[in-house]
């Protein structure tokens, strides 16, 4: 089974913001089997399911870990969303 994860990260520290969600990215970008695709708004991130959920919790939790506050805004779709669908 796949999953498309959709997430966006709000680091609540005033500075080095940038930095921290490009490195929570490129970790990301680091696991073999996930794509990984980056916009002006958010993340999406497609793969296998269990693949995909336990690396995106796994880089939450580090997230959580290293920065005084940060929030999380994710949405989970059953299935890879990655190809858009024509319209008829």
């Amino acid at each position: 089974m796949e999953v498309s994860i959709e997430i966006s990260l709000y680091p609540l520290a005033e500075q080095k913001f940038k930095s921290e969600i490009w490195a929570f990215i490129k970790r990301l970008r680091h696991i073999d089997g996930l794509q990984v695709v980056t916009n002006g708004m958010s993340t999406q991130v497609f793969g296998e399911y269990d693949l995909a959920v336990n690396h995106v919790m796994a880089e939450i939790k580090h997230v959580h870990q290293t920065l005084d506050a940060a929030v999380f805004v994710c949405k989970f779709i059953g299935g890879n969303r990655s190809q858009v669908e024509a319209e008829s």
